[in-house]
């Protein structure tokens, strides 16, 4: 049964593999790490992945320079690799 566990930060520094073992199989739902009687941590299990969504799984990995215009067209008349049938070069 999941359930939700308050340690404080010495027994979390003392038990950290086993508590996430635990937090992994499910025996902890939710890990809550205390210094001096405030919590500072929460540790949860991660969301598990939607299968078949690619849509934005890239998200936040490419870095567009400032001042480059991704609208303005790329120029020139000469037909691009792609119209010509060329896959790599």
């Amino acid at each position: 049964m999941s359930e939700v566990r308050e340690v404080n930060a010495t027994e979390f520094k003392a038990k950290c593999l086993d508590l996430l073992d635990q937090v992994n199989s499910g025996a902890i739902a939710r890990l809550e790490v205390t210094k001096r009687g405030k919590v500072v941590a929460v540790v949860t299990k991660p969301a598990a992945p939607a299968e078949g969504d690619l849509h934005g799984f890239l998200r936040g990995s490419v870095i567009v320079p400032p001042g480059l215009d991704l609208t303005a067209p790329t120029g020139g008349d000469e037909p691009t690799d792609a119209e010509l049938g060329i896959l790599h070069r």
